[in-house]
């Protein structure tokens, strides 16, 4: 764990320190966010059909991606090779490739799904990504060509996959599914090592903590945590009522923390198997939908960016970091 990490005590007096409307007003809705791990850049995917890219330190849009024909349910970066890859309901994922200006031209249109998009995660190296799509295949791509190197899957009336992750270690990739299971796939030879079941309604968001050991998966009835030594499940957070999905979950990179989002943000603290893992804080959604969609943790924990069905990313952090609100201005909203 850095040294840098923010504590438990500065996360307890996070508040919102900005607001920035990001995406157009007639078709409001941020559905996906990646942070830059080495760059303070936001970048995050609209039902507007755009990907928009944020400094976070000058508070300015550095550009929009434009191209895909319906909403980004999906993005992330590729710092290696200062890409972008975004992922739609128009069945297309999108690689786009930075310039020297900062701005961002797409390079590929990959085509080979047959129906929405709906998780992309890049391997460790840099050098692959997956993604998992509603016609329940997940397709395993060369980053530098963009080509498809395997699709693995039946396409398939019923169930479709709905989000994905590699495990840290490469080795291991998690799918979520339409049907509220979890499978765990043996990248190398592409076959279903593993399955968890349990959970209720789509799998919306799942994510490895860093030392390999745990797996946090979201759906309608709350968070998972799975021991993947033991293959169980041994915890279960049910932070809101039955009809309100967890949309959103997260570790932060040192493995110190869990945020989970559904109507609000809720930071848990890390733990273990045996011991009560905590609420740090909850974050109230300010966007008046009743719908974050997405939290994400900046470098050291030092802020949480927030996505909900507004048009606005929100970032929360320690008071007195505040000289970017634009909610407290009248021409906000």
């Amino acid at each position: 764990v850095p040294p840098s990490l923010a504590s438990i005590d500065e996360l307890e007096r996070y508040t919102q320190i900005s607001s920035h409307p990001l995406h157009k007003t007639n078709k409001p809705g941020i559905l996906s966010m990646d942070i830059h791990p080495s760059k303070d850049i936001v970048a995050t995917g609209g039902i507007d059909t755009n990907a928009v890219l944020f400094d976070r330190t000058s508070g300015q849009i550095l550009c929009t991606l434009a191209g895909h024909s319906k909403k980004i349910t999906t993005l992330k970066f590729v710092p290696r090779d200062e890409l972008v890859v975004t992922g739609s309901a128009d069945k297309t994922v999108r690689i786009w490739q930075g310039g020297e200006e900062g701005n961002y031209s797409c390079i590929h249109t990959l085509k080979d799904h047959t129906a929405e998009v709906e998780a992309v995660t890049v391997h460790a190296t840099q050098k692959y990504f997956v993604t998992a799509a509603k016609d329940n295949t997940w397709c395993f791509y060369d980053i530098s060509t963009g080509s498809c190197l395997s699709q693995v899957g039946e396409a398939s009336g019923q169930e479709g996959y709905t989000s994905a992750s590699f495990h840290p270690d490469g080795l291991i990739l998690g799918t979520g599914t339409t049907e509220a299971v979890v499978k765990i796939w043996d990248v190398k030879t592409q076959s279903n090592v593993a399955k968890f079941e349990g959970h209720a309604g789509p799998v919306t968001a799942m994510s490895f903590s860093e030392n390999g050991y745990f797996l946090a998966t979201a759906a309608l009835d709350g968070v998972k945590l799975w021991d993947l030594r033991k293959l169980r499940n041994f915890r279960t957070f049910s932070p809101y009522d039955s009809d309100t999905p967890t949309n959103s979950v997260e570790f932060d990179f040192s493995g110190t923390y869990l945020a989970v989002a559904g109507s609000d943000i809720r930071v848990y603290q890390v733990a273990n198997v045996k011991t009560e893992w905590n609420l740090i804080k909850t974050l109230p959604d300010l966007s008046g939908t009743g719908k974050v969609t997405s939290a994400k943790f900046g470098t050291d924990a030092k802020y949480i960016a927030v996505g909900s069905m507004d048009r606005n990313l929100r970032i929360f952090g320690p008071p007195g970091d505040d000289q970017m609100d634009d909610d407290a201005k009248p021409s906000a909203e």
